[in-house]
């Protein structure tokens, strides 16, 4: 039995970047669950799990524009100081939580800190990187 389009699955994985640094990885006791097709994860990953074979493992490398996308630029900009709160000290990686118009939340990191504003990036903090990934498939149904 392999995994095709609409299975339902569980696997392990460990997702490392390419100077090895563990960006995210399933537990034991929870391991990803998912129904391959439904674009609930990055397309490269859902890709990637077609046709492998219970208790398979298998070792990838996907590129940005088939996981969090390329970085745009036009997503870094400055914001206000003054809209933050008094008390708040902002430091350079610090991710702070913004809402839209519609009132969702939207995570924001900082990248810069100047006198008047801070300088924020609305990027997913994987956009621009490829991911590689140790999947290993421990359920079909």
């Amino acid at each position: 039995m392999t995994v095709k389009k609409n299975d339902k699955i569980k696997v392990h994985y460990i997702g490392t970047l390419d100077d090895g640094t563990i960006f995210d990885k399933s537990s034991n006791e929870q391991p990803l669950e998912f129904v391959v097709g439904n674009g609930q994860i990055i397309p490269g990953f859902e890709q990637a799990v077609l046709g492998m074979e219970l208790n398979e493992e298998k070792k990838i490398t996907i590129k940005a524009e088939n996981a969090y996308g390329p970085k745009n630029e036009k997503l870094i900009g400055d914001f206000p100081r003054s809209s933050l709160p008094e008390d708040f000290t902002p430091k350079n990686g610090m991710v702070i939580t913004l809402n839209d118009p519609e009132g969702r939340t939207i995570p924001a990191t900082i990248v810069g800190i100047a006198e008047q504003n801070i300088i924020i990036d609305l990027n997913h903090p994987l956009a621009g990187k490829d991911l590689n990934f140790t999947i290993t498939l421990i359920n079909i149904e």
